[in-house]
């Protein structure tokens, strides 16, 4: 028995050194190239950083994952969906980062993506679980076109988020710890391996984004191709997390996947409804985030980092607890929504209270 942990000890260990040592390859590798070919995101009216910064942190990520899984996780149609349609993602989203795409385009993929996810791959959200205390929702076909939506939201709501150094890996972090987390917690350490190879797959990243020890003249961003990329790992993660299927069964409960996504969603949401009453698109780009606000209100950018991860811990705290503890799905739904009021609420009414105090 003693053998056989510290076989599967080495293994993982293995795994992640994999996925760390090629993602920080391809970073390096990638440097001097990015801007050659146009890979590079410029300072403008809303992009307040100093010079041109490449954006190969998701090819990074994506490439350490897709290594370390082809090589230390069973490959199955299930996987191999998975890397084809994250690859579609790193495509159109690197194509977005050289020639800022129209918004049209990238819907496009997104839609292939998810359709890939649910009529390929045959993932989809069918069971709501017991949310109102009157039995499970059961969602039926709906399910597939309400995954859908959810895979297009989930990919956005990290693109929209993805403003401040460190803030899309930070929330990614997040999210799939948690998931890797409640799956030990529910005894499926079958299903570990990919969340723990993402995680440490960001990692290096992370050191080139926002670590004061990164030398000068080698802080690169995620990019599109990043953020989108982490959208689509976090709903593939959540929607395969909470409901049984053929070949899984759930790890934890639908509520809990909102409290293990808060902010993203949360802010996603808030500023989609503020740019719609305002008569805007709600994919129209603007200073209205949180981050935005944090900073707005005398934080710098590493502050706000800080201030929003410890907020998106809290949530995901809330929710590991609640699954730990079985609360009652209706009492968690009720929480989530009455922070989803609030924080919509802060979002909507924060510049009058920066005005206040300024």
């Amino acid at each position: 028995m003693a053998n056989k942990q510290g076989y599967l000890m080495l293994f993982t260990l293995s795994a992640l050194l994999v996925a760390f040592v090629v993602s920080i390859s391809t970073i390096k590798i990638l440097l001097p190239l990015a801007p050659q070919i146009g890979l590079v995101d410029l300072p403008n009216a809303r992009k307040k950083h100093d010079g041109a910064i490449p954006l190969i942190g998701g090819i990074s990520i994506y490439t350490g994952v897709l290594i370390a899984s082809t090589l230390f996780i069973d490959q199955s149609k299930l996987l191999n969906l998975y890397f084809i349609s994250s690859a579609l993602l790193v495509f159109i989203g690197t194509m977005d980062d050289i020639y800022d795409l129209k918004v049209a385009p990238r819907m496009i993929f997104q839609g292939i993506v998810a359709t890939i996810m649910v009529f390929g791959a045959g993932i989809y959200i069918h069971d709501f679980g017991n949310l109102f205390a009157t039995g499970q929702i059961e969602l039926g076909n709906f399910g597939m076109i309400f995954t859908m939506l959810a895979c297009v939201a989930a990919i956005n709501a990290f693109n929209m988020i993805d403003g401040i150094d460190g803030l899309a890996g930070s929330m990614s972090i997040v999210t799939i710890s948690s998931v890797a987390i409640l799956t030990l917690i529910n005894d499926q350490t079958a299903d570990i391996l990919l969340p723990l190879i993402l995680v440490v797959a960001i990692i290096p990243y992370l050191f080139y984004n926002v670590s004061t020890r990164n030398p000068r003249g080698k802080k690169i961003f995620m990019g599109d191709a990043g953020s989108m990329f982490m959208g689509l790992t976090v709903i593939w993660l959540l929607a395969l997390s909470t409901q049984n299927t053929d070949i899984s069964e759930a790890s934890f409960r639908p509520v809990t996947a909102l409290w293990i996504i808060a902010i993203p969603l949360m802010d996603m949401f808030a500023i989609m409804i503020r740019r719609i009453r305002k008569g805007d698109s709600p994919f129209k780009a603007d200073n209205g985030h949180l981050h935005h606000i944090c900073m707005r209100l005398g934080l710098s950018s590493r502050q706000s980092l800080w201030a929003i991860s410890a907020l998106a811990i809290s949530f995901a705290i809330v929710g590991i607890l609640g699954e730990v503890f079985m609360i009652a799905e209706w009492i968690l739904l009720s929480l989530y929504l009455l922070a989803f009021i609030a924080y919509s609420y802060a979002i909507q009414h924060a510049w009058k209270f920066i005005r206040a105090i300024k």
